[in-house]
């Protein structure tokens, strides 16, 4: 039987822009009437003729309205024309694993249904976001279009009585005004596993696992956060692997992620940090809600920065078989992250890139053969096996380190530091604040640090004296197609290669996030406590910006 597809009156919903990662808001907004098909359908018709006869990848990280969203885009893509959608089972596909199979697959892209790290539930976030068909984040001319479409939008199309079990994986054959339409749910694990299995040696990790290569198992504590990655991360590190049991917690996708904030870092991923600090694990591990995020610590909680985390890896890319095989070519960062990886390509003779938040900005590098590794200070590391950062991959290229020089986690950064100084880094995060004075704030600091007397400046504190060498409001013109992103985040760079960014946040739901970064580099100091050393440098950001004044805050929401 031939299902027809139906025109749907709509009126446009302000606010529908896509952010850094795709539109995030509570789950009471997109399930107000026609708000999750108007954005939809704006992602569909921005796409133009490519759309009619694509393949699209459908899949979110389970959080609440997830299934339900799949569901209905299923149905809007079977009325505009789209001839295939695979669909994670339960709705559910990590962002990684969407990004590993558009690209398997040569699809047009896909659907990402995930607000990240942002809580799930009833009463919390959901999101969309779309990524193109290199697997990455779509770039700002065309989310500006998919903008443009939800602003003069009058119509969706939908054919309402597709009916579809997204728990069951097989494939489904549709008749859709006569033209075929199928379905494919999928097994939301085994495509990514496979693309793991090609780019690590999981023999030899198994055997450095097990302990069967050095007389002693490798203790692991990995902390899924109830989100995406239990399924990911049973089927690896356990199957796979061959860890134990006890290796593995909280590896049950819940849709309120069991009531944990699933964001990898010390404030919320405390139980995972408490743990390991009783000394009876070599490494810890915990991932974001949809997978593509990482946090790393060592023996007894000692905790690896984005920052150091991307540098080591890029230091040992000769311990994964995958660049091995590919070679290596360069590295690049967000602007807000510290810059030891710069240190590393500069003696390495690769080309390091500093780009705008957004792991979108990596993929033109990577697409061009210029870029191989990448990584942002929020916890986001990956490479160019996809167009996503990925966290399981983080933690399998630690292994390999970790196998590959016989040290555990802490000696691994000491020994780092002492080759290549030390980027003591911090970032304050002050969460929904009210949005007025936090614009009032970003304009007097950017109209103080561009005046034409602000270079040359010292500042001191704490019995250091840090100097201007440069100062602007970041821009970033991509060395492939030429586009120009502005406005990117206030940075101060002084003379020791020391750093203060400060940057309103696209990434959150509700209010503004200020975000403060504290880059302070340390040649030989490399082995104070972090927080003693960066005190001085965060008290002379705190007199630049004016934040306690402009936000009302004395402290902020989280230090990471």
């Amino acid at each position: 039987m031939s299902l027809t597809v139906e025109i749907v009156t709509t009126k446009p919903y302000e606010g529908q822009k896509p952010g850094t990662s795709g539109l995030r808001k509570k789950v009471k907004v997109f399930t107000q009437p026609n708000y999750t098909e108007n954005f939809v359908q704006a992602i569909l018709e921005a796409n133009g003729a490519a759309l009619v006869g694509s393949t699209l990848v459908v899949g979110g990280d389970g959080r609440f309205y997830c299934k339900e969203a799949a569901e209905l885009i299923v149905r809007l893509s079977a009325a505009n024309g789209v001839s295939k959608l695979l669909v994670g089972q339960n709705g559910i596909l990590s962002t990684p694993a969407v990004s590993s199979l558009i690209r398997h697959n040569k699809a047009l892209g896909g659907i990402v249904l995930t607000a990240s790290h942002n809580p799930g539930g009833p009463e919390n976030d959901f999101g969309i976001k779309f990524n193109c068909e290199n697997g990455g984040p779509a770039p700002d001319a065309f989310t500006n279009l998919i903008y443009k479409i939800t602003t003069e939008i009058k119509q969706y199309k939908l054919v309402r009585n597709l009916q579809i079990d997204i728990t069951k994986v097989g494939v489904t054959l549709y008749d859709i005004a006569g033209k075929p339409f199928t379905v494919e749910v999928i097994d939301s694990v085994a495509n990514y596993v496979r693309h793991m299995e090609e780019i690590f040696d999981f023999a030899k990790l198994k055997d450095f696992v097990s302990g069967k290569a050095t007389g002693k198992p490798l203790k692991m504590r990995i902390d899924a956060m109830n989100g995406v990655t239990g399924s990911y991360v049973r089927e690896i590190f356990l199957n796979r692997l061959g860890a134990t049991e006890s290796s593995v917690v909280h590896t049950t996708p819940l849709p309120d992620f069991g009531g944990l904030h699933p964001d990898p870092n010390l404030t919320y991923a405390k139980d995972l940090v408490d743990t390991v600090a009783q000394g009876d694990y070599d490494i810890g591990a915990a991932f974001d809600g949809d997978g593509d995020r990482n946090m790393i610590i060592g023996s007894k909680a000692f905790f690896v920065t984005p920052s150091d985390s991307l540098a080591v890896i890029a230091h040992y890319l000769e311990a994964i078989p995958y660049f091995q095989k590919n070679g290596v070519q360069g590295f690049a960062r967000s602007m807000p992250t510290a810059s030891a990886v710069d240190l590393v390509g500069r003696k390495l003779g690769k080309e390091v890139f500093e780009v705008p938040t957004g792991w979108k900005y990596f993929g033109n590098l990577m697409d061009a053969g210029r870029l191989c590794l990448c990584g942002e200070e929020s916890f986001g590391t990956g490479s160019n096996h996809i167009r996503e950062k990925d966290g399981i991959w983080a933690v399998l290229a630690w292994i390999s380190v970790m196998q590959h020089t016989g040290k555990g986690i802490e000696d691994i950064l000491k020994q780092h530091w002492s080759v290549y100084g030390r980027n003591y880094f911090t970032r304050y995060d002050y969460e929904e604040c009210a949005s007025d004075p936090c614009n009032e704030m970003v304009a007097t600091m950017e109209k103080t640090i561009t005046a034409p007397e602000f270079v040359g400046k010292s500042y001191s504190s704490g019995g250091k004296t840090y100097k201007v060498k440069k100062a602007d409001n970041f821009s970033y013109t991509d060395p492939v197609d030429k586009s120009v992103a502005t406005k990117q985040g206030l940075r101060i760079v002084f003379e020791d290669g020391s750093r203060i960014v400060v940057r309103l946040s696209g990434t959150g739901s509700s209010g503004a996030t200020v975000r403060l970064y504290i880059d302070s580099y340390e040649q030989e100091n490399v082995l104070g406590q972090a927080s003693v050393m960066l005190k001085p440098l965060i008290d002379i950001a705190l007199e630049i910006s004016q934040l306690p004044k402009f936000t009302g805050r004395n402290a902020p929401t989280v230090i990471t």
